[in-house]
């Protein structure tokens, strides 16, 4: 089997998969739009001054024989987002909105599979937004069509979030693009899943989002791996009379449960519970501050994000809707046990008062409960660390990838 993967962006699991691919003999091409490599010229446009953002496409150096970029569109899209210029990256119908970003690269790779099946390529593999025309085109020549879907099917998202945009209509503005996605771009998402042979989900939320003509298909759910820290660190016990550190990392958005959150805040003793944000405003922090008060920290680098998880004592994410938040293994990672929705997609990390706890989504009270259950068991937090960082632990990449490559290279696929 010879795969081309392609991938706009290439986050840690699209990374994985294409280093997966290269290592089991699998890969014939990856695509993408921007792919830095030591000394090439998108490494060397990253050193100047604003454009330090370009080092985060940054790839293996043994990628860069199979790599092929088309950056203009993502190279638009960046500048107009620098630049404020919405109207150009507003959702589908900006010019360089990341609907146009996932098209542009689908398209054309749709245009090369022919000459690429005459050496060798036998399956393709995309993402949701970004497969159909490439699918359309390898059907029609007889290659596999290997679907990822990163966040639960759209039915479900959709409906759950029209429904939170009537619960907590005052936050519906912050729950996004999605749930604003035209008929046409839900229709696509629908052609795409139908199209696919195989579907790869990395959690088992995303798996029962799918309809159930979908389970006819072959799945490959395999877990992400848990980030990596290039700073080693051993868990200190923490003061246990100062107060309890909630800390909440994300967008800060009601599809990630913020609101819930904050009203859980509203039935604990503030005199003993601090809650910590980290995240991307949705909205100014004035329409947040005066909701609750709570200690805001404004997005940073990656190593600077674990130093703030290590000063806090407990991880709390109640979102709505996912695929798999990887910031909950990043958090384990750092010590910290977890509170958390089955909808994260990361229940498996959930051993009841060993690492954490899992509470209904929409329920502040269940929140509140927990985060008392931690106030009053302070003693056991360290322990609940440690465990919570073992189990993280246990996930890595290359079983994230070893397990995808291992089932399509199999015989029976």
């Amino acid at each position: 089997m010879k795969i081309l993967i392609s991938h706009p962006s290439g986050n840690s699991n699209v990374r994985a998969i294409a280093n997966g691919f290269l290592t089991q003999g699998l890969l014939y091409q990856f695509h993408t739009s921007i792919a830095v490599f030591p000394n090439n010229f998108w490494h060397k446009i990253s050193k100047l001054k604003g454009l330090g953002d370009i080092s985060r496409r940054s790839f293996d150096s043994g990628l860069q024989a199979y790599t092929e970029a088309y950056p203009v569109k993502e190279l638009g899209r960046m500048i107009a987002s620098k630049l404020s210029l919405n109207s150009l990256t507003k959702s589908e119908t900006g010019i360089f909105c990341v609907d146009r970003v996932y098209q542009n690269l689908d398209k054309k790779i749709s245009k090369k599979l022919k000459s690429a099946k005459k050496n060798g390529l036998t399956a393709v593999y995309a993402y949701e937004d970004g497969a159909l025309e490439t699918f359309m085109a390898a059907k029609k020549l007889g290659l596999e069509c290997i679907y990822d879907l990163p966040i639960a099917y759209h039915t479900l998202l959709q409906e759950l979030l029209h429904e939170e945009a009537l619960r907590k209509s005052s936050w519906a503005f912050t729950l996004g693009g999605g749930i604003n996605d035209s008929d046409q771009k839900l229709e696509r998402k629908k052609k795409e899943l139908e199209l696919a042979d195989t579907i790869v989900v990395a959690s088992d939320f995303v798996r029962q989002s799918l309809p159930k003509w979908a389970n006819e298909k072959k799945i490959i759910q395999s877990p992400f791996g848990t980030p990596f820290s290039s700073n080693q660190f051993e868990l200190e016990e923490k003061n246990n009379n100062k107060k309890l550190r909630i800390l909440f990392v994300g967008s800060m958005t009601q599809r990630k449960g913020l609101a819930d959150l904050f009203d859980a805040m509203q039935l604990v003793d503030p005199s003993k519970v601090e809650l910590v944000v980290l995240g991307s405003l949705a909205a100014p922090l004035s329409f947040y501050s005066d909701q609750i008060k709570f200690t805001y920290e404004p997005t940073r680098s990656h190593d600077k994000v674990l130093e703030l998880m290590r000063s806090c004592d407990v991880f709390c994410l109640p979102s709505i809707v996912e695929g798999r938040a990887l910031v909950i293994q990043e958090a384990m990672s750092q010590g910290l046990p977890i509170i958390i929705t089955a909808n994260t997609g990361a229940e498996d990390l959930i051993v009841d008062e060993e690492t954490g706890f899992l509470v209904p989504i929409r329920n502040p009270e269940a929140i509140a409960e927990k985060i008392n259950w931690f106030l009053t068991n302070r003693s056991k937090i360290f322990q609940m660390g440690k465990k919570a960082k073992q189990l993280a632990d246990t996930y890595s990449w290359d079983s994230y990838a070893n397990k995808i490559c291992s089932v399509l290279s199999s015989k029976d696929n």
